[in-house]
């Protein structure tokens, strides 16, 4: 596995609706430069083009709701639509190409204005109408009471980093109406095991001389950053095992505050030394269902894997399993960071038992 740092990167951003049919942005600021807050800082990362051009490359992602969208025009035929944190209005010139008769796209981010511009380049502005805040604080245009379908690229790493979710639920509780639809409608979240003594070595146990000196202090802190790469799958040692499963049409944002005990069954004789943590999400509402998958096993794609490393190597073997529990919460503090507590009890032969509890912040 690459030793990438986790960039700052991550799905759409959430955002809100403005009257009438232009697709022209609504001009306020969402916080002024001297007196930013967390959530600030979160929407202006969306303001630069090159997180959007990251994401609109992946093709596993772009393609899914393209799939999702265009091959189910059936649905959207006539219907309003609400495109929940828009960005450059992918999502929602998809659904107007699907014969939406009206959508809303949402952005809180200066990326707006680009939108705007995209929007009239390609012929939609009077399908397309775009609304620059949150979906929290915004209404709905003149003579639009509810939506028909929800459409929102809402997932980060681990699956709820950014708390974006949240937003999608708010506008469902807000505007959907009776019998509507969400796309995606269903989320899991995955746990397996891997060996990654490369890695540790270089990256980790590095801090323990560093020409001479201890500096295991900042190795500790190392530990508890989770880390955001692509894995090998051959690095992969273990079955997977479910630990959240989601239904977007009935959470609530207190369901996603989660605990799950988890048991990964060894698949050869190997040393464990992190586990990694990725996640699938399914169109379930389409004729055909259209899954995405982000496992090491699949085409990568620019969530990668969540991988959080133990604070020290399982020596296992064949029929040998990994128990333990995962936590995982939003920060009290910044709701978009995630707190995340895991406890490994493994017994093996070749080891004396072992008993860990580790405490991650994804931020």
């Amino acid at each position: 596995m690459g030793g990438k740092k986790k960039p700052h990167t991550a799905p759409a951003a959430p955002a809100d609706a403005m009257a009438g049919a232009s697709a022209a942005a609504v001009p306020p600021a969402c916080g002024v430069q001297s007196h930013l807050t967390s959530s600030d800082y979160y929407f202006n990362s969306y303001a630069h083009f090159g997180i959007h051009e990251e994401m609109l490359k992946d093709e596993v992602r772009t393609r899914a709701y393209e799939r999702a969208i265009l091959d189910n025009a059936h649905l959207f035929r006539g219907k309003v639509v609400l495109d929940v944190g828009c960005g450059t209005a992918i999502l929602s010139m998809f659904a107007a190409k699907a014969g939406a008769r009206r959508v809303i796209g949402v952005e809180c981010s200066e990326i707006i204005e680009q939108a705007a511009a995209i929007v009239e380049a390609n012929g939609f502005s009077d399908v397309i109408t775009l609304v620059r805040g949150k979906v929290e604080e915004v209404s709905l245009p003149p003579g639009i009471d509810g939506v028909d379908i929800i459409i929102s690229e809402w997932m980060g790493y681990f699956l709820l980093y950014e708390g974006m979710l949240d937003t999608v639920i708010a506008a469902r509780d807000k505007w959907l109406k009776p019998g509507g639809l969400i796309l995606p409608d269903r989320a899991s979240l995955h746990l397996v095991a891997i060996e990654d003594a490369e890695y540790r070595r270089e990256k980790l146990d590095f801090w323990d001389s560093v020409y001479g000196f201890d500096m295991s202090a900042i190795k500790r802190m190392a530990l508890f950053e989770p880390l955001v790469d692509i894995v090998d799958p051959h690095q992969v040692c273990t079955g997977a095992c479910t630990v959240l499963e989601v239904d977007i049409m009935t959470a609530t944002v207190a369901d996603l505050a989660f605990s799950a005990r988890f048991a990964l069954p060894l698949l050869r004789a190997d040393f464990v030394h992190a586990l990694v943590a990725y996640f699938d999400v399914t169109f379930s509402c389409c004729h055909k269902p259209v899954v995405m998958q982000t496992a090491p096993h699949c085409k990568p794609t620019h969530w990668k894997q969540t991988v959080f490393y133990l604070t020290q190597p399982l020596v296992a073997s064949l029929g040998d399993a990994i128990t333990g529990e995962i936590a995982a919460r939003p920060n009290a503090a910044n709701r978009r960071d995630l707190e995340i507590v895991i406890s490994v009890d493994f017994e093996s032969e070749k080891q004396e038992p072992v008993h860990l509890r580790s405490e991650y912040r994804l931020r």
